[in-house]
Parts: structure tokens; C-alpha cells; sequence
């Protein structure tokens, strides 16, 4: 279980919470057949980018830390507005370059009482343990174009694809957000290239 008292602080690396507007998450998206066809697949990005990536897949983290939700992340999870929650951030990378910016968060309440133990996953795909896991139900994809302000400064870039879902397991909810950098799709068109 995780605890509180377990973390040191960690600097945040994009926003934490503000009152400037949320993306529009939507269960469609305007992108072309390719675009779709990797923002709605029902199956384990990871494994997905694994495949990509030729078994060069990696996982940076670049945050974990209890902070304060998000609003649309509080709406998602339904929990108040302000809610304390786990926050973890990573890049997930294709021989070595950033393909996808992953948040995903769960409300300190039901995380606490779970015995999903997030710090144990270190440099491992969050992801993946969600799905090997048959407890865990996903919900619906919902996609959206994702704000710059919400990305590390390097990754930092407006309008690009992302999609999260929610996977519940009894009490406990996990949001996951994934959103696509330019470089996975220059992998997914040329993927000789990347080899």
C-alpha cells in the first residue's frame, strides 16, 4: 500500500492543477485511418510500442508524487474537485527518443485503500500491469488534442493526439492518459528507419 509518508517532494514538471480550460475528451476524434487506428486500439500500448520499437522500448519517469488533481481528472474519477491524488509521469521511449507522455493518476482515497503498490512499478509500464491484471476493467477511449502546457518543456508541443481511459477495480479507479509525440509517427510511417 502505498503511504504518504514514503515520497520526497518531486519538482513538478508540468502543470499541477489550474483553472485555465480542459481539453475536450471526446469518444471520436477527426484524425485520419492511421492516427485512429492507434488511438483506439483496446489493447496494451505498450506491447504495441514494444512491437514497434523491435524490443528497443524503454520507460523514463519523470514524476511521481501526491499532488492535487487535476479538475477534469476529478470529474473522471469522481472524486471532488481539489482531490489529493497519486500522480505518475513518464515517457515512453522507442530507442531512446520520447514516442508517448503518459500521466496517469488515482484518488488517494481508493488508491490507499487498494494494494496496488504504484511506487513498486519503478521504471516499469504501469500499463502493462494493468493489463495483466484480469481484475481490472477498462472504460471507454476518449481522445482529445492535448494542451502544450500540460507537457514537459521538451515534449512541449500544441494540438497533438492523445486519449486516456479508466480501468476500475472494485473501489479503486486509474486514469491513464497517453499522448502521441511527432516522433512515434514518423516510427509508425517509417518504420525501417527506426531500426
Amino acid at each position: 500500500m502505498i503511504k504518504s509518508t514514503s515520497f520526497q517532494p518531486t519538482r513538478f514538471t508540468t502543470v499541477p492543477h489550474s483553472g485555465s480550460p480542459s481539453p475536450d475528451w471526446q469518444c471520436l476524434a477527426d484524425a485520419d485511418p492511421l492516427v485512429s487506428d492507434w488511438l483506439f486500439d483496446p489493447g496494451s500500448l505498450t506491447r504495441r510500442l514494444i512491437q514497434l520499437s523491435d524490443d528497443h522500448f524503454s520507460v523514463r519517469v519523470l514524476l511521481q508524487d501526491w499532488q492535487p488533481l487535476r479538475d477534469e481528472e476529478c470529474l473522471a474519477l469522481d472524486v471532488p474537485s481539489g482531490s489529493q491524488g497519486w500522480v505518475r509521469e513518464v515517457c515512453l521511449l522507442g530507442h531512446g527518443e520520447p514516442w508517448v507522455f503518459a500521466r496517469s493518476v488515482a484518488a488517494r482515497s481508493s488508491l490507499q485503500a487498494s494494494d496496488l503498490d504504484l511506487q513498486a512499478l519503478g521504471n516499469r509500464s504501469l500499463g502493462e500491469l494493468l493489463f495483466c491484471d484480469p481484475a481490472f476493467v477498462r472504460g471507454p477511449i476518449q481522445t482529445c488534442r492535448y494542451p502544450a502546457r500540460w507537457l514537459p518543456a521538451r515534449q512541449a508541443s500544441e494540438g497533438l493526439w492523445a486519449r486516456r481511459s479508466r480501468f476500475d477495480r472494485g473501489s479503486l479507479a486509474v486514469l491513464v492518459a497517453e499522448v502521441f509525440l511527432p516522433p512515434v509517427w514518423q516510427a509508425v510511417r517509417n518504420p525501417v528507419e527506426h531500426r
